[in-house]
């Protein structure tokens, strides 16, 4: 089994900067790709950005130029840098994976979110 869990959402002012984290620990062999995925009252799930094993990153339209994902392979840990961030980011984050474990398939897993909060 693999858990992932997200941390450094909260509370902040239009134009300010938040770090999430999201942290995969448990059966892993390899970690495929991670993502960030966002939720807000009312919508559907969306992408907001991904990066692959090979570090090739893809990002939202709205979101480009703005955020920033990074990963460090050696602690199984996604980042997600928000810089600039508007009121309409305002979303439940949710952290996404692809992981091959030990003698399984590789299976999708998501983390039960982070409340990012930007007010005007």
């Amino acid at each position: 089994q693999v858990q992932l869990v997200e941390s450094g959402g909260g509370l902040v002012q239009a134009g300010g900067s938040l770090r999430l984290s999201c942290a995969a620990s448990g059966n892993i062999f390899r970690i495929v790709n991670m993502a960030w995925y966002r939720q807000a009252p009312g919508k559907q799930r969306e992408l907001v950005a991904g990066v692959t094993s090979g570090g090739i990153t893809n990002y939202a339209d709205s979101v480009k130029g703005r955020f920033t994902i990074s990963r460090d392979s050696t602690k199984n840990t996604a980042y997600l840098q928000m810089n600039s961030l508007k009121p309409e980011d305002t979303a439940v984050y949710y952290c996404n994976a692809n992981v091959e474990a030990y003698y399984n398939p590789t299976l999708n897993y998501w983390g039960r979110g982070t409340q990012v909060t930007v007010s005007s």
